[in-house]
């Protein structure tokens, strides 16, 4: 298996073989709580009127995103897995779109197979992307809106990269290391109160939760499921 690290929206659109999109802070941590939670499935969008649509049209029935970290108007809920830890969606498809996240994975297209990914999903995605012992897997971390590098999203490619290798890295080091870092304060701010304290504890719980977030195609959709670890 050759494992690469690429980055943001260029390296999206490079992936190759089996593709995990890393979004940390916070669409796949998010993602991954809803699931925990019982969501059926999440329909990822990469443009908010497109989930608006599709929310309207009955496709799914809650709409779930961010612009710059603040949930856009007419969504059900914001970019946040406190949010999702408290809301009612057992059974129930959301739609997701966010400024990172659900665009890398809208531009995977040359990937055979798509993993949504973060630290709290780590264990579970790497186990899910061994079973089908790709012959490449293309770790992308998305960073800021897909246009800058951050610790949490290339540590996180780097955790799971070291997992696929054999390696058992040290999640306490690597929480560590992201909670020091510049993108990690933002949930310290009082001016920023849409990123919750909560949302990063959740977040760099890591390997909190037990599954992986597979990508389907779907009628021209991009819809995830879960997938368990075992």
């Amino acid at each position: 298996m050759e494992v690469r690290v690429d980055s943001l929206l260029e390296g999206a659109a490079r992936a190759e073989g089996t593709a995990v999109i890393v979004d940390v802070y916070r669409a796949f941590t998010t993602a991954g709580v809803a699931f925990s939670r019982g969501a059926e499935r999440i329909v990822l969008v990469p443009e908010l009127e497109e989930a608006l649509a599709l929310r309207d049209s009955g496709v799914g029935e809650l709409c779930i995103g961010e612009v710059g970290g603040v949930k856009p108007d007419g969504f059900d809920f914001g970019n946040s897995p406190f949010e999702l830890s408290r809301a009612d969606v057992n059974g129930r498809t959301l739609i997701q779109s966010t400024r990172a996240g659900t665009v890398g994975v809208s531009l995977a297209g040359g990937a055979d197979r798509v993993y949504a990914g973060s630290l709290a999903i780590a264990s579970a995605t790497a186990a899910a992307v061994s079973r089908s012992r790709p012959r490449i897997v293309t770790i992308v971390a998305m960073g800021w809106e897909g246009r800058t590098r951050t610790d949490e999203d290339e540590l996180c490619a780097l955790y799971i990269k070291n997992l696929l290798e054999g390696r058992r890295p040290d999640p306490d080091a690597v929480a560590a290391l992201v909670r020091a870092g510049e993108h990690s304060q933002k949930f310290d701010d009082p001016g920023q109160p849409h990123f919750h304290p909560v949302d990063r504890d959740i977040a760099l719980d890591v390997d909190g939760i037990g599954l992986a977030i597979r990508v389907e195609r779907e009628d021209g959709l991009l819809v995830a499921y879960p997938e368990s670890a075992r």
